[in-house]
């Protein structure tokens, strides 16, 4: 598995706590995921979400047209479920060094 960025993550991570969402709810749930820090763009969302298509981590599931526009679903798919599931362990597992190491570091001064 190789490293995955942050906005990847939050999107996989924005996938994993509904049944499906469309670009826009996604924008929305990474600005919440993210504390407002990540503002993802239309471009490079949907540039992301082909990818991690083309990947096989999420899948389109449905369209429908609201307003006049075409509104694409999106879930993740049981490797993407997978591969979140593993991203989230490595980090868990690097964020609980990191505090051993602080609260080492703290007796020593």
């Amino acid at each position: 598995m190789r490293e995955m960025r942050e906005p990847t993550w939050l999107v996989l991570t924005a996938l994993a706590g509904a049944e499906r969402l469309h670009g826009y709810g996604i924008i929305k749930d990474v600005e919440v995921l993210s504390q407002g820090q990540l503002h993802l763009r239309a471009g490079t969302l949907y540039a992301t979400l082909d990818r991690l298509a083309a990947e096989g981590l999420l899948r389109c599931d449905g369209e429908e047209i609201v307003e006049g526009r075409l509104r694409r679903y999106y879930c993740l798919s049981a490797p993407g479920r997978a591969e979140l599931a593993a991203e989230a362990e490595r980090r868990e597992r690097i964020g609980r060094l990191a505090l051993r190491r602080l609260s080492a570091a703290e007796g020593l001064a």
